[in-house]
């Protein structure tokens, strides 16, 4: 279990160059202007914001390197980013344009070693493998690929180990099953992955509120909670809002 302070962090989705909310991986909301959106969190005093292209690996290309200047000419604080990312060159790119960290998920499935290549280059504190996990038959695990379309056979805590072992500085750990739904964590399948590892796990996928929060840190051990929902929406089935927890709030979930 890592001893940080842990992290509260928005996760938006791009979707070409507008962001999107999903709910379990599938259906689509237009949430906003990339660029308007980094304003307000600004504004909010956020530590950290992560940026996931959900249809780069899909389409087999490139980030947008365009949109990726223009979001970080507007943010002031660290930025990660995934979406598409298939060698060291283009992580270094990314990097260069302002990012803090990238995300690898799918081109790490396909080639384990990509993980290692990156993490030499550019150090493994700044190389974050996402892990997608979706639940089968009889309830089994599986890790995802290219936006949760494609089964990858293996399972999340022989993965996470794996990428780990590669040199991964942090995993994004993502329940597709509990992603959009408000439902909560799915807090056992954190716990498995944090027990497994040394390095940072930031769960991902189900928070609806603040003691959702609180629960996948305090019980499931979590460094970090990544949130989609709950800060583009004014509350469940309702509509686009950003927004983001008080420091009041958090630091009640948080001690």
């Amino acid at each position: 279990m890592n001893t940080l302070r842990p992290r509260v962090i928005p996760s938006l989705l791009l979707r070409g160059e507008a962001l999107v909310k999903t709910v379990r991986f599938g259906n689509f909301i237009y949430v906003g202007d990339p660029a308007n959106t980094c304003r307000i969190f600004n504004e909010l005093e956020v530590d950290e914001l992560v940026f996931l292209d959900i249809v780069a690996s899909r389409e087999k290309r490139e980030p947008n390197y365009s949109l990726l200047r223009d979001i970080s000419s507007e943010c002031f604080m660290p930025l990660s980013y995934g979406g598409g990312i298939t060698s060291v060159e283009m992580a270094e790119k990314v990097l260069k344009i302002g990012f803090e960290k990238v995300i690898i998920n799918t081109a790490a499935l396909c080639n384990s070693h990509l993980i290692r290549e990156i993490s030499d280059k550019i150090g493994s504190q700044s190389l974050i493998v996402a892990i997608d996990v979706k639940k089968g038959w009889f309830g089994k695990e599986c890790c995802r690929g290219l936006s949760g379309r494609w089964n990858s056979g293996f399972q999340p805590i022989a993965w996470a180990q794996k990428a780990e072992s590669e040199g991964a500085g942090e995993i994004l750990l993502t329940s597709i099953d509990r992603e959009g739904t408000w439902s909560g964590f799915d807090l056992k399948l954190v716990s498995k992955v944090v027990d497994a590892v040394s390095i940072p796990v930031i769960a991902s996928g189900g928070a609806g509120s603040t003691d959702d929060i609180s629960k996948v840190i305090k019980h499931s051990g979590a460094s970090a909670a990544a949130l989609g929902s709950m800060v583009v929406f004014q509350r469940k089935d309702m509509g686009v809002l950003v927004n983001f927890p008080e420091a009041e709030q958090l630091k009640k979930a948080l001690v």
